[in-house]
């Protein structure tokens, strides 16, 4: 007796854990940098180096890196940026084994920076981080079995999703922008920040197509220590190798820009009119294919007992795979700036979902979007200040198929911002979030490992009538009458004379034992 057996790979992903924290430390100024009159704003960013599992907890540790752009308090008003690392270690409690690898799905700051002194800052942070785990899974499918005496067999055909490639990569980032002609030429950097946009991506054959934005923001001196700033938008777009990857396939994927670096350099001219933008795309990639399978379902001999072994298996079928966006437009008066605020040089956001489920019509997302603003205002000695708030959103994202028990995966970026003066203290302000989904549901599947024969027990069988009539119920199907009173589907057709298999509640009809012949 031969079983045939079809292997399929599904990727699992365990719950996600979410911990918050707090770093507090006091920060040195560095000798070579200027004294600290006013902190104007502070940037904070997580770097997760190690997580091991010790007994119930994840030990991550890492470091806090953060920059700071303050004014200096050296007689004239002049403004400086200093960076700094503070190291980490945070236990986060594990409710339940991982199912494979550790990752950080996501991470978030709130930094807060204030002068103690001119020569120490005081560095406050309220950190979280978003942990799970995933890992591949092999399951053994029954799709025939092959013996040498009579067997009846009953197949169902399944479609299900199984993981074709799951992998991380890289995709370099190397572009340059010049500055408008209305500026001046570039001195000294103060402050740089690049923010991702814009991401999309397709498959193709044998790889990924990505095409994206950047959102760069440089605030600078100019030569002659004029204060000026731009902002622009930089576009950029390559590839990442998959091999055997087709374009009919479904991709989940997870990116996180890292190693960001500025710099400035020369024009053609001999000027530094232009900026070198270099960073890397970490990309956790799963490709996906569908594949529908016939699967042994039962098995009955005439000649023997058989009793079939049956274990429980779970994969996934594909709900559905969704990129969506949410316009979120509010208005916000803010008498604690009135008459303050001259102009806007620089917005930014960040998304904070604080909860999702499965709804009728899709998922439903709660959450805030944390907004800050760098501005000019009328103060000659300190000529710029920031804003902070939050904005609450909520949105349902559409899908045609939901199930109670399916499992999504969801990233999210702000696409596009702005703010914009409606008076002196009342802002506007217009943002449209990006949602990529991707929902799976769980299939049970009744998996025949192995099957039993053994003899009949005669006695029985004799004592079993030759002739049965039979009045149909709900739910029956002619394989379960045919097996229950050891016929065959087709003797059951031909003795009631059926065109097909469909039977009917209420329907009677003769069931004759397989050595019985019809009178």
């Amino acid at each position: 007796m031969e079983y045939v057996t079809r292997q399929m790979q599904t990727y699992r992903t365990g719950n996600r854990i979410t911990d918050q924290f707090y770093i507090d430390d006091d920060y040195n100024v560095p000798d070579v940098k200027s004294d600290v009159k006013k902190v104007i704003l502070g940037e904070g960013t997580l770097t997760v180096e190690d997580m091991k599992v010790v007994e119930n907890y994840i030990r991550v540790s890492g470091k806090l890196n953060f920059k700071v752009l303050y004014v200096t308090d050296e007689g004239e008003t002049r403004l400086s940026c200093l960076e700094g690392r503070i190291p980490f270690e945070e236990m986060i409690y594990l409710e339940q084994e991982p199912v494979g690898n550790l990752f950080v799905q996501s991470s978030s700051v709130d930094l807060t920076v204030t002068a103690i002194h001119s020569r120490k800052l005081s560095i406050k942070t309220l950190a979280e981080l978003n942990v799970c785990s995933e890992g591949k899974h092999e399951t053994e499918l029954t799709t025939d079995i092959e013996c040498g005496q009579s067997l009846y067999k009953r197949f169902e055909s399944k479609e299900f999703l199984k993981v074709f490639a799951a992998m991380k990569d890289t995709y370099r980032i190397k572009e340059e922008v010049s500055i408008g002609g209305t500026k001046e030429n570039i001195g000294t950097l103060l402050w740089t920040e690049v923010t991702s946009r814009k991401l999309d991506t397709r498959l193709e054959a044998d790889e990924l197509r990505i095409q994206g934005e950047l959102l760069l923001f440089c605030f600078y001196e100019s030569l002659d220590g004029k204060t000026d700033w731009i902002e622009q938008t930089v576009p950029y777009e390559g590839r990442i190798e998959c091999y055997g990857a087709q374009d009919k396939m479904y991709h989940q994927i997870y990116p996180e820009l890292v190693d960001v670096n500025i710099d400035v350099r020369m024009d053609e001219d001999g000027e530094m009119r232009l900026i070198g933008v270099e960073a890397t795309l970490e990309v956790r990639l799963i490709v996906y294919e569908e594949e529908r399978l016939e699967i042994l379902a039962d098995a009955y001999s005439l000649e023997q007992s058989c009793m079939p072994k049956i274990t429980e298996e779970q994969l996934e079928r594909l709900l559905m795979q969704n990129h969506s966006k949410c316009k979120v437009t509010e208005q916000l008066s803010l008498p604690e700036i009135k008459d303050d605020i001259l102009q806007i040089c620089h917005s930014s956001a960040r998304i904070q979902v604080e909860h999702t489920e499965a709804a009728e019509g899709g998922i439903q997302i709660e959450g805030v979007l944390h907004i800050s603003f760098l501005y000019v205002k009328a103060d000659d000695a300190i000529p710029f200040d920031t804003w902070q708030g939050m904005v609450p959103f909520s949105y349902l994202l559409e899908s045609n198929e939901t199930a109670a028990n399916m499992t999504y995966g969801l990233t999210y970026a702000v696409e596009q911002l702005s703010i914009g003066l409606l008076g002196t203290d009342e802002i506007e302000i217009k943002a449209v979030l990006a949602f990529h989904s991707f929902l799976k549901e769980p299939v049970c599947i009744r998996n025949i490992r192995e099957i039993e024969f053994t003899p009949f027990d005669m006695e029985e069988m004799e004592r079993r009538p030759g002739i049965t009539g039979y009045i149909v119920r709900d739910g029956d199907i002619l394989w379960d009458l045919a097996k229950k009173y050891n016929t065959t589907v087709e003797g059951i057709m031909e003795v009631n004379e059926l065109p097909s298999e469909e039977i009917k509640a209420g329907d009677r009809i003769l069931i004759f034992k397989e050595n019985m012949s019809i009178l």
